[in-house]
């Protein structure tokens, strides 16, 4: 099941994001650490309504913001949607041992039934340069990528990707 996150949940969320970063330093992913994503930014996204996680057996075991902001980097790219009719995916995660078992493609199948419920046209992300999993993950769902953003210091490029929903 996908719902929206309660104020209640912020643990078993920090449990997954923790899992998640332990897994992507194993796989030699450094575009998240201990200090991203943290309790405060889920904390607000729960408070904004705009955070959902994908249950199993009552236990959250993947997340993801959806909302219509942007980092002001996004401002410079090329998008397709030139209607600015779009969601952006921010923070999707999975608990490292649900991967590959189809939850981040479920969060990204409802992410998209939330932008037709809305009348809305495309869907916006990022991911690290250097996070193969996450990107190949993304075109395997026919997102495509529209070019890249430096969003914080001493990190790499993130690539920005889209996809239109008809």
């Amino acid at each position: 099941m996908i719902r929206k996150a309660d104020i209640k949940d912020i643990d078993q969320i920090m449990e997954m994001y923790s899992s998640c970063v332990k897994g992507m330093i194993e796989a030699g992913i450094d575009q998240w650490d201990d200090t991203y994503p943290n309790s405060e930014v889920i904390y607000k996204d729960i408070k904004n309504s705009t955070y959902y996680v994908k249950t199993m057996n009552n236990k959250i075991v993947g997340g993801v913001n959806i909302d219509q902001l942007q980092d002001k980097e996004y401002l410079d790219i090329k998008w397709e949607d030139q209607e600015n009719l779009f969601l952006v995916v921010h923070r999707l995660a999975v608990s490292k041992e649900f991967w590959s078992k189809g939850i981040g493609k479920k969060l990204m199948t409802f992410t998209e039934l939330l932008v037709k419920k809305k009348n809305l046209k495309s869907i916006r992300l990022d991911t690290y340069n250097t996070n193969p999993m996450a990107i190949n993950f993304y075109k395997r769902l026919g997102y495509t990528k529209k070019g890249e953003i430096f969003l914080k210091p001493n990190k790499n490029e993130y690539y920005c990707f889209e996809k239109l929903i008809s």
